[in-house]
């Protein structure tokens, strides 16, 4: 493990895939981890850990199908989708306390750093809309042809899985390679993630660092109904 004067090459990583600790959360810094594969994650009062694991997990865009209840779900609940509208809300919501747990990883400071992301028109929020109020979404970073998903929220059933299959849809039509789900759980399973080794993942970021993608903000992306 090192500490963070310029990010060590992923291969010292540990087991576990952490791999330096420290420095802080500029723009500058955040946009050098993700080129090379490395993002933050870390518990208030801990200091900065950046990490790279192994395996990596990820959705491909282009192979994606959501489920057909989830597809009966969209319908029946009448979503309404936007981007970038209310960036900060939907980061706050996810910061928020899930059931059974009383902390999070998305500190304060973590906050302000994507905050500023978005600002720059890197970070990037997708809104799931019910009766004109906001029930869920995700948020993550747009870097060339890839996107790092970073964290989502919802307040009643499907609406951050409306959310997700609604931002792949568009990731799909604007050719984006991949989505960086990070770190493995069995909910992303569900969705559709998959683990590849992280020289996979490291061959595919090179190659989408190289496509357009979609750059500055999607604010202007008309919102959409389902």
């Amino acid at each position: 493990m090192n500490t963070v004067e310029d990010f060590p090459e992923v291969k010292y990583a540990t087991d576990e895939g952490l791999l330096a600790l420290g420095g802080d959360l500029s723009a500058q810094r955040l946009m050098t981890a993700y080129r090379k594969g490395i993002f933050p994650w870390y518990q208030a009062g801990q200091p900065i850990l950046w990490w790279s694991p192994d395996p990596r997990c990820v959705l491909f865009p282009a192979q994606y199908k959501p489920q057909r209840s989830l597809k009966k779900s969209i319908k029946k609940q009448r979503f309404v989708f936007s981007f970038d509208q209310t960036f900060e809300e939907v980061i706050n919501n996810c910061a928020a306390p899930r059931v059974n747990s009383t902390g999070t990883w998305i500190t304060e400071d973590m906050k302000d750093a994507y905050i500023d992301l978005h600002h720059l028109g890197y970070a990037h929020s997708i809104e799931t809309w019910k009766d004109d109020q906001l029930v869920g979404g995700l948020y993550g970073i747009a870097l060339s042809g890839l996107f790092f998903g970073e964290s989502m929220f919802s307040q009643t059933s499907d609406a951050s899985k409306a959310a997700l299959s609604f931002l792949i849809s568009h990731l799909t039509t604007w050719n984006f390679q991949l989505i960086d789900c990070q770190i493995t759980s069995p909910h992303l399973l569900n969705l559709g993630a998959v683990e590849i080794p992280r020289t996979e993942f490291l061959e595919r970021l090179d190659c989408a660092l190289a496509h357009a993608g979609k750059p500055g903000s999607w604010k202007n992306i008309p919102v959409e109904p389902q």
